[in-house]
């Protein structure tokens, strides 16, 4: 295994669950991959926010195997989409699909109209199997639907960027309705958020190595691969092997750098960046909820770090994709979010620091008709694995879970 994300620690598990003995080769002393830990001024914090929900099924079950207990370690509460005095949607305690058509129905800030043509939108995809063909995008999707404007800016576009990180007018109508089928057209509870109260690291990657190294595999942190080559019909990783099957669970644009003739599967890729804030501020600022939306503003979600993970008065702003926030100095850019966090915290204080991470290729720019690669290579005992492979979701936890599991189990097919 080369690469300790998400995706690589997932097919780890599976494997040393059946019985494998699994190696794996990480490069930074920290799992996780793109979803990983990060230390500021003594907090444990995650380099970029990321919310699960109950639809995660394949996380949560993996979670569950390797000793990591949901319950204890993710906050679950009903849908909630909030943007304090413009938006508030929350999904009651019915069993669904009840529970998606009152939260639409009870929603705050959205006219009968409106609240009418989502509840058809939802009926007219659930008539459809959620599928959407041809592909298009979702600002398409939007228009050829009527959607009112109002609900587009405070429902559908929100949501888009936050399950896709990709904005509506570029982002695939196809697999947004995915995750549609899956969250609000699914069980009750799959619409649940599901907010983590302990770093990414923490949450998955960290009792998976123990789950693979109690069952007699190795994880080596720190070591940045080389060389892969295949000799003798095994696989040489560096100065380790042979091995007879090796999953490649690293970043799509790291892929070339291994494997030359893989480079190709995703050169016709673009990327899209997600920037994170972390404001501290004394410990009596909280927000009213632990997650609420900005409305018309740099910042696109708020995260109350005190009320999820007891780390009192830091706050996390998160933005996704691509905006104009990325032609800011980024003094200006944290005054401005500074701003916005003050329109929903009274008397707030200047912050007594401010630390900005940006991933400047977060996720894959999830757009219609996009050729995504399979797990299984041309090359025998070769595997992809990733949020990048070809599957139902976009760039996700999820995503790359399902990923490293359906790469473990061709294996043990095999």
């Amino acid at each position: 295994m080369i690469g300790a994300g998400y995706a690589g620690m997932a097919a780890a598990v599976e494997l040393a669950a059946a019985g494998r003995r699994v190696e794996v080769f990480e490069a930074s002393r920290v799992l996780g991959g793109r979803a990983r830990a990060a230390r500021i001024d003594g907090f444990s914090v995650d380099n970029g926010q990321h919310i699960l929900i109950g639809a995660y099924a394949e996380t949560l079950r993996l979670m569950r195997a390797v000793g990591a207990d949901p319950d204890q370690l993710l906050r679950r509460t009903p849908l909630r989409f909030e943007f304090p005095g413009e938006f508030l949607m929350t999904a009651p305690r019915l069993p669904a699909p009840l529970h998606t058509a009152f939260a639409l129905l009870l929603a705050r800030g959205l006219g009968w109209r409106e609240k009418w043509a989502a509840i058809r939108l939802m009926q007219d995809l659930k008539a459809r199997r959620y599928r959407i063909e041809p592909d298009t995008t979702v600002s398409a999707w939007l228009d050829a639907n009527a959607t009112p404007s109002r609900q587009r800016q405070l429902l559908w576009e929100p949501l888009c960027i936050a399950a896709l990180n990709t904005p509506a007018e570029r982002a695939s109508a196809g697999v947004l309705a995915n995750v549609l089928r899956d969250s609000l057209g699914g069980r009750r509870a799959a619409s649940d958020l599901l907010l983590p109260q302990v770093d990414l690291t923490a949450l998955f990657p960290e009792p998976g190595a123990q789950f693979v190294t109690e069952r007699g595999g190795a994880v080596h942190t720190g070591r940045r691969i080389g060389s892969l080559r295949r000799e003798d019909d095994a696989w040489l990783i560096d100065d380790a092997g042979p091995f007879a099957q090796v999953v490649l669970a690293v970043a799509p644009y790291h892929l070339g750098g291994l494997v030359p003739q893989l480079a190709s599967r995703v050169a016709h890729f673009d990327w899209e960046p997600i920037v994170t804030s972390y404001f501290s501020y004394p410990e009596w600022v909280r927000l009213r909820q632990p997650m609420l939306g900005v409305d018309a503003g740099l910042a696109q979600w708020l995260f109350d770090r005190g009320a999820l993970c007891g780390q009192c008065g830091l706050i996390a702003a998160v933005i996704s994709a691509r905006g104009r926030h990325l032609d800011l100095p980024l003094p200006e850019l944290e005054r401005r979010i500074h701003r916005e966090i003050a329109r929903v915290v009274p008397d707030l204080p200047a912050p007594l620091s401010v630390q900005t991470i940006t991933e400047k290729r977060a996720t894959f720019a999830c757009v219609p008709n996009l050729q995504r690669p399979s797990v299984r290579t041309e090359m025998p005992g070769l595997w992809l694995a990733g949020d990048y492979v070809a599957g139902d979701y976009p760039a996700t936890l999820e995503g790359a879970v399902r990923s490293g599991v359906a790469a473990a189990r061709q294996i043990l097919a095999a």
